[in-house]
């Protein structure tokens, strides 16, 4: 049935202000028009199961080892994760486990708000670059098949914005987000330090040159992916790689992830609540001159439960110019290696790929050399 349907030439009407609203109408039987996704052979059958055991898994503790053997072996396995993969779970991170449990709690008490309680974060002047917004698919004002979604994304840092409510968002050094925030800005700095080693660089080169220290952007992105009908029609989150150097994610033990590996479509199965599973970005893409490339994903609906998933994406300062590093160029092993990307800004890519429907991986295509 999916492969007959064709998405409208013209722009589908305005989704509602959430996917909760259509979710829980007592009427609801089938989904509306415009959240059918057209697709042959039907998508969300993945080509094979992957369960996290087969996904790398990095051990995150010998990052932090004064074992020089200890931190070479973890660095030997982020060079073949990244290499091979473009993802890979991330255990013995020190971020406690109650906090990512509140984490995801505040993230459902955010989306469990009245309409109007979220009004206040919907649109804005600043479209995208908007520090605190909310809303349903990825980009409605562009799209013409909307995602089974709702979302909250918030830049928290390296200036810090949270919503207000519900009350385990409020600003506060002992609050969730702020301490979230933080602890997962701690792992993402380490993990750039093993991931600029494998690669051939000094551990600081890639912190240095993006000015990571004080500017890195770290953006907060809340999913909410309530029970859809049909969910062989629907779709949670089109196929895309993420804008950023690396994405943490952790989820609230609900599965729907599928990640592109070999041409195969994989269903991730089994994440631990208490692991992240973190994915290479296209600006690590461009900087490493795709000797790491970021990987294509989606999200999968289904029947029964809500799935909500925490992403802490880390990227650059908003300023700093991501391009090729140029360590990376020249002679290796009797070819030459030409720069394969263009430089770009990265508040410029940011825009860029957050203000049109996601395409696959269309961002890099801008600055492909």
């Amino acid at each position: 049935m999916a492969a007959q349907i064709q998405a409208s030439s013209s722009p589908s009407p305005h989704p509602p202000k959430s996917i909760k609203s259509i979710s829980r109408s007592p009427a609801l039987t089938s989904i509306p028009p415009a959240y059918i996704f057209p697709s042959s052979p039907p998508h969300p059958a993945a080509d094979q199961s992957a369960p996290v055991g087969q996904i790398p898994t990095i051990d995150f503790s010998p990052l932090l080892s004064s074992s020089p053997d200890r931190r070479s072996g973890t660095v030997a396995d982020l060079r073949a994760a990244c290499r091979d993969w473009g993802f890979f779970v991330v255990t013995n991170h020190g971020v406690p486990d109650g906090l990512i449990a509140a984490m995801i709690e505040a993230g459902r008490k955010f989306f469990e708000m009245a309409e109007e309680e979220k009004e206040e974060y919907r649109g804005g002047e600043k479209g995208v670059l908007e520090p605190i917004r909310c809303g349903t698919s990825f980009n409605s004002s562009v799209e013409k098949v909307f995602c089974w979604k709702d979302f909250l994304k918030a830049f928290v840092h390296p200036v810090f914005h949270s919503p207000s409510k519900p009350p385990g968002f409020r600003r506060s050094s002992s609050q969730v987000l702020e301490e979230y925030s933080k602890r997962t800005r701690e792992v993402a700095r380490e993990l750039l330090r093993g991931i600029s080693e494998s690669i051939g660089l000094e551990p600081d080169h890639i912190a240095k040159k993006l000015d990571l220290e004080q500017g890195m952007f770290q953006l907060l992105a809340a999913n909410f992916y309530p029970p859809c009908p049909q969910p062989e029609l629907a779709m949670g989150m089109a196929p895309h790689s993420d804008h950023c150097l690396l994405t943490l994610l952790t989820q609230n033990g609900i599965d729907g992830l599928q990640v592109q590996h070999h041409g195969n479509w994989v269903d991730v199965t089994n994440l631990s609540p208490n692991s992240f599973l973190v994915n290479v970005g296209d600006q690590l893409e461009i900087l490493s001159n795709g000797k790491y490339k970021s990987v294509l994903h989606r999200a999968m609906v289904n029947r029964e439960a809500t799935r909500i998933s925490i992403a802490m994406a880390h990227g650059p300062s908003l300023d700093s110019e991501v391009a090729p590093s140029p360590e990376l160029l020249g002679e290796e092993e009797g070819t030459t290696q030409l720069p394969a990307y263009k430089g770009m800004k990265y508040r410029d890519y940011l825009l860029l790929q957050q203000s049109k429907q996601l395409d696959g991986k269309s961002g890099l295509d801008v600055v492909r050399a």
